[in-house]
């Protein structure tokens, strides 16, 4: 029992380590939309830590969260009461740099918060003009102006609500990548299924250059059946698109977002941010090579 405890604490060192190594940054801007029609799989949770990984990792990062309840926010420990959101970005033309916060302890992470207007705001789009495409061209002048500054941005990543609005919409409208994470359960791909369907159909008649590029496992537990059934469900039908790290079951990972912070700051040896270290990893390798 001793020797495995020694071995798993010599891997959280070293884990602990490659915080500091640098990652691979892509030719251009990431915009990577995270999202799964399905509730609870760890949308938020994956969006947040792999945001604040890559941070780490010395790239600039962007979380744009589009979810009115504000999860995202609250992880990056952002105050929504104090801070307009992107529902003045999506509503009132407000542009996006007059809308990012800074995330406290990450040098190279900022956001766009979510705050209570944003529950309104798919009610709102309905009459505007191009109502599909305003975080899009918000989005666009936004990195462009970014660019001409020599600030650019590596990753955005757009936080979207379990359901299929105007928001998510906007979300897939804006973005060239999509990431969706799957809970290793049992209805886990039918949620997969519906998002492939919209995804279709927003490639038909909104946004022709986005794809499938991540699928992310999400509580996984390699002790049960249901859990490895799962991952060669998806390993078979997206062989291409799923990370093979896969995010274990982890209490610290659950924790973290009620202290305000991504588990990479709440706990770097614990297992789940290893977990998350490594995904953001493979991800960052992934763009560098396809680009």
């Amino acid at each position: 029992m001793e020797e495995v405890s020694r071995e798993t604490q010599s891997k959280r060192v070293i884990g602990v380590r490659r915080l500091k190594e640098p990652m691979v940054a892509p030719i251009k801007t990431r915009v990577i939309t995270v999202a799964n029609q399905k509730g609870g799989v760890g949308k938020t949770t994956t969006t947040v830590n792999l945001a604040a990984a890559l941070a780490m990792g010395g790239l600039r990062v962007l979380v744009i969260d589009l979810d009115p309840q504000g999860n995202a926010t609250t992880a990056l420990g952002v105050d929504s009461s104090q801070n307009d959101g992107v529902f003045e970005a999506l509503i009132n033309d407000k542009p996006l740099d007059e809308l990012v916060i800074k995330v406290a302890g990450f040098p190279n992470l900022e956001t766009v918060a979510a705050n209570s207007n944003l529950a309104g705001a798919e009610i709102l789009l309905v009459p505007q003009v191009g109502r599909e495409f305003r975080l899009k061209q918000s989005l666009e002048t936004f990195l462009e102006k970014k660019q001409n500054q020599g600030q650019r941005f590596d990753y955005v990543f757009i936080d979207c609500p379990p359901s299929l609005g105007l928001l998510t919409i906007n979300a897939l409208t804006a973005a060239k990548e999509v990431l969706v994470p799957i809970q290793c359960e049992y209805y886990s791909l039918e949620g997969l299924t519906l998002l492939m369907d919209t995804l279709t159909q927003v490639q038909k008649r909104l946004n022709p250059n986005i794809s499938l590029s991540t699928i992310v496992l999400t509580m996984y537990d390699s002790r049960t059946r249901l859990s490895n059934d799962v991952a060669e469900n998806v390993k078979k039908h997206f062989p291409n698109q799923l990370i093979d790290t896969p995010i274990p079951r982890a209490v610290r990972v659950s924790e973290a977002p009620s202290f305000g912070q991504t588990v990479m700051t709440y706990d770097a040896a614990s297992p789940g941010a290893l977990a998350y270290l490594s995904v953001a990893r493979e991800i960052a390798i992934r763009g560098a090579v396809a680009a």
